[in-house]
Order: C-alpha cells, then structure tokens, then sequence
C-alpha cells in the first residue's frame, strides 16, 4: 500500500492510507506492515521458545531470518514447494518439514488475524478501483478487497507448500474489521485552546463487519466526571497525525468526540450508539467537544481525571479524559458523551433521565409509553427485553425510544414529551434474555466477552425514534434489590409527588459488578451524568416536573426487578415484566 502509516498499539492495528492500495499477493508480501507483522511475530515466537522456529534452517544466522523467510513467503505466492528448491536451491532447507512450514504459516495468519484491526483511508485521495462505483461503494469494495487480498495470499501460499487444495473455506474478515473514510473539516474551531483540534480529521464513514469482538484493558468504569472551573484544553498538546474525530448525534445535539489512535476501538464502537452527525450539521459549532485520550499531565491542575468545563464564553461544553488503560473502557465514552448532553438539556429546561424508554400497543387496543427510570445493572433494559420476549403473543408493536438515556419537556398542552440519545445500547451479556445476544449478534460489537461485565454495543432504534418526542403514561423507577411480597409487589404506585421524589431522589442499587461500587449504594437521582454536577439546578427541574408528572396523569411508581438479587438476574425481570404487562393491558 503506497502512501500507508500504521501503528501497532496492545492488541490493536491501524492503518492509515492516502494512496494506491496493493493488488495481488506478491505486493502484499512487499509492503512495510507485512515485514513488520512478520518480523513482531519471529518474535513472539522467540519469546515462546516456539517449536515453529525450527523450520529455518540450522545454519542460518538469526539475523538472517526475517529477510529469508519474507523472500520465501514471496516467491510461494506464484511458485510451488518443487519450483522454489529448483530454482532458488538456497531455500531447499525450509522444506526439510513441509507440515512445520504450513503450520508456521498458519500461526504467522492467526498471529495477524489475533489484532483488532482498522483500516483508515483518507478522502482526499481518489478511490479509482472500480472506477464505476460511487465513492462510497469504492470504499466497501476496497475493504472487502483487502479481505480478499489476504485470504488469497494466505491461501495460496499453503497450498503451494502443502499441494493440496482445502476442502471448507471459511471467508473470515482476514484484512481489516473496521474501515473508515476519513476527511479534514471546516468546522467552526471557536479558537483558544480548541485551535489545537482544527486539523484532526473527521470519520465521514464506517464499515464494520460483525460480529465485532475487542477487548480493551478495562471492563468496569470507576468514580464520576467532574465539573471544573477552568477549560481541561488548557494545557493539553496533541500530535494530530495520532487522532480522529467521530460527530455523534447525540439526540438533537451534535457532539464532537475526537479521540487518539490507541482508542480506535472504543472510539468507532459509537457507530453502534450513536448515528453521525451529516455534513450539513458540521458547518455550525457543536454543542459539545470530548477529548479522549490526552496526556494525563496536561491534566494535573484537577483533582479528578475525568472532567467536564462549562465554556460559557463560546456557549460550548468541554471534557477531557487521560489515555491511561484504566480509562480505556466504553463506559467512559459513552457516560461522558450523556453528562455533556444532561448538562445542556438541564440548562435548557429539560429534565433528564437515565432509563428506557419503551412504546407499545397491545392486540386488545391498549397502548402506552413507558419509561423505566434507574442506574447501571438495575434491569432498565433487561426488564423491557422480557417484556418484548414474554408479550410477544400480545404486543403488536413495540419501539425502543432510548435504552439508557432521555430527556423530559413540558409541552404547551402540559404533557410530558419524551426524547431520546442514542439509536442504540450497551448492554451487559450475562443479564440479556437466552438468545438474545447470540440473535443479534451479526450486527453487534462485542467487549470482553471473557471477562465479568461482559458488554455488547448493538443498534436498537432509529434517529427517527430518538427524536420524535413521545408522551409519557408510566414513569417507574427500577427497584433492583427488594424482594416481593404483599407488601412489596412487582408494580407498586406512588400517591403524590412527595412520596414519588423521595424514593426516586435517594436512587437506591444493589451494585452489579458494571462499575467498581459494591452493595447498596445510592446515587442522587439515579444519575450521577450531570444532575449530580448541577444539584440545585436539578432540583428546581424535578419539583417542576415531578408536580406535572401528578397533574397531568402520568402514572408514577417503582417495579422491582430484582436483578440485584443473586439468582433472579433473568428470572427476576421476566417477572417484572410480566406484572407490567398486565397493569397496561388493565389501563
């Protein structure tokens, strides 16, 4: 690939291209990041004391062996085993053991295909192969290109060793998992501080081909963001060669969220959360910038490390969070993005809310617009999945608004209007419904599968849905750790306004392992994503609106879920659910 960089960061592969890309296996073989990929994987199996070590021969140097065997690998991508020792005789000794060679080549494949991988191409630069594609089909051709290109070579190479031909294929995504079309923007840089993002290109389109599996270095998110007195950009120097940037739409908003080559993985995982921001919505200064993965020391002035700014001067809100592996975790991406977004809508009027929202219609005319209202690991979205699952034979229709966060207004007629974030979720594995995960699964990002806590990104709703504005008929806050009885059934209803907020204020948990906290814990309003920073403004916000919840005949209540509760993690919210159901199928 001519004009290509590429950078090796853990388990993660980048390469960026501005040029004509390699069309056959021979130049494969020839390109930098193939003797690269070649010479890392000598030496992991150095460090292995690799048994596959013994297919060079006895007499060569160590020196030597990563320029013979890339020349080896060369020529067995035009020539069989038979054709390279008649006319290269120096390479006779790599086929003393044809089984050891093939399965050195094997491993080198594995070895490559064991990276996250992202290929990152730069718009400025013509894709002219095919020339009849439009440019973005181009693109989907040229990732799928390299797919090819390496299967070929990786083909085609076993079988000039072994002179046999497979019998089962299997057409794995062995080039690249991630492609991005990427462009430089004139958006509107407010200057100051900002200046130094003004040059780091924009993601214009992604290509994922699922199911998508990372594993980053963190699988829980600890503490809260905290709102500081001056900008975190202050002191923050950045190499924008190193740097992307993905527009989110983040409900109305539009939300700038440029993050450093190390995260790619977390930072294209938005694609699934949330939708870009088109072309014509970059030509007015966002409403929000987040800045992910900048030098902790530019952030020494703070106390906490994951912080949040206020600019009133440019009307224009501005976090920033280290590139340290403990914050390389998708909760601190997307909670970030949800504290800015909470932020602007409290200072706008809107009350926000961590929840799920759902709208139904049932098959006997009933209909209703609900919203479970709780924190991380309280059944908010596993309740709502149950109740999809157990009222299928009842439900005609069923659309997600949001999934983890929304926001309220009061209309001009006094209902309360619902509005949602993202267009998709993040949602825990070990707490879905049999089958869910593995249903959705050809279209999900998957996290650290292997470990507790074990997540999946996957797209739910439609930008549409988002932002359509829905009235709401039930508010519930999702109670995670009481048991049920006759005092404390499944669905219980508030009296007044007093008695709801009291219980929705203390905004109890039995902690899930999602986070570092453990027991019961309580967080303000079960949402720490910016009510906790603006406390006197929230609860101007929430007397209002908890009045007009009671005044205009939202019904208002708790259902409990009893996720939290060691042997009900499925069985605790199908039964939620099914109680829920029949309070609306009674309304």
């Amino acid at each position: 690939m001519q004009k290509s960089e590429f950078y090796f960061h853990e388990k993660q592969v980048i390469v960026k291209s501005r040029g004509r890309i390699c069309q056959n296996p021979e130049e494969l073989t020839q390109t930098e990041i193939f003797r690269t990929v070649v010479a890392r994987y000598l030496e992991f199996l150095k460090g292995k004391d690799s048994y596959l070590l013994g297919v060079f021969p006895p007499d060569m140097t160590e020196d030597g062996r990563e320029g013979a065997i890339i020349r080896l690998l060369s020529l067995l991508t035009r020539y069989t085993k038979d054709t390279i020792i008649r006319n290269h005789p120096e390479l006779k000794g790599f086929f003393a053991d044809t089984y050891t060679l093939n399965q050195f080549v094997e491993n080198l494949y594995n070895y490559w295909r064991s990276f996250e991988r992202f290929f990152v191409y730069y718009s400025d630069s013509e894709l002219k192969d095919p020339p009849h594609l439009k440019p973005y089909l181009a693109f989907n051709e040229t990732v799928e290109h390299l797919n090819r290109l390496v299967r070929q070579t990786y083909r085609e190479v076993c079988e000039n060793i072994t002179l046999d031909h497979p019998r089962i294929y299997r057409q794995l995504p062995a080039g690249f998992q991630v492609g991005l079309i990427v462009a430089e923007e004139d958006w509107q840089v407010p200057g100051g501080p900002y200046s130094i993002l003004s040059c780091i290109p924009f993601i214009k389109r992604v290509l994922i081909t699922p199911p998508l599996i990372i594993d980053p270095p963190m699988n829980k998110r600890d503490g809260q963001f905290e709102k500081v007195a001056s900008n975190p950009l202050d002191e923050v120097r950045i190499n924008t060669d190193e740097w992307l940037c993905y527009p989110a739409k983040v409900g109305e908003l539009v939300i700038f969220f440029f993050f450093h080559n190390r995260h790619i993985g977390l930072g294209t995982a938005l694609a699934n959360l949330f939708e870009l921001a088109r072309d014509e919505e970059l030509k007015r200064k966002p409403d929000a910038i987040y800045v992910y993965g900048v030098d902790e020391e530019a952030l020494r002035g703070f106390n906490s490390k994951t912080v949040f700014f206020d600019d009133e001067e440019n009307n224009l809100f501005v976090a920033a969070v280290p590139g340290k592996d403990i914050f390389s975790y998708f909760g601190y991406v997307k909670k970030m993005i949800l504290t800015l977004h909470n932020s602007i809508m409290m200072k706008r009027g809107r009350l926000p809310v961590h929840g799920a929202m759902v709208s139904i219609s049932l098959k006997n005319g009933k209909s209703a617009n609900i919203i479970l209202l709780g924190d991380t690991g309280t059944g908010k979205s596993e309740s709502l999945e149950a109740f999809r699952v157990i009222g299928d034979s009842h439900i005609r229709d069923m659309t997600i608004v949001f999934d983890d966060m929304g926001s309220l207004e009061i209309s001009e007629n006094s209902r309360i209007m619902a509005y949602g974030t993202e267009t998709g979720a993040f949602v825990r594995l070990d707490d879905l419904q049999p089958g869910f995960a593995f249903g959705n699964i050809d279209r999900s990002i998957i996290m650290s599968p292997q470990k507790v806590n074990a997540r999946a990104v996957l797209p739910i709703t439609t930008l549409k849905n988002v932002l359509q504005g829905y009235p709401v008929d039930f508010l519930l806050y999702a109670n995670n750790y009481e048991e049920v009885d006759e005092a404390h059934p499944f669905f219980e209803e508030f009296c007044s306004a007093d008695e709801a907020i009291k219980v929705f204020r203390e905004g109890a948990r039995m902690a899930k392992g999602t986070t570092t906290e453990k027991g019961l814990v309580h967080a303000y309003f079960a949402n720490i994503f910016g009510p906790h920073q603006y406390r006197e403004l929230h609860e101007k916000l929430a007397e209002k609106f908890f009045e007009a919840f009671f005044s205009s005949g939202v019904r208002v209540g708790q259902l409990r879920t009893r996720l939290g509760i060691p042997g009900l993690e499925k069985r605790g919210p199908e039964s939620a659910a099914k109680a829920l159901l029949e309070v609306v199928s009674r309304e």
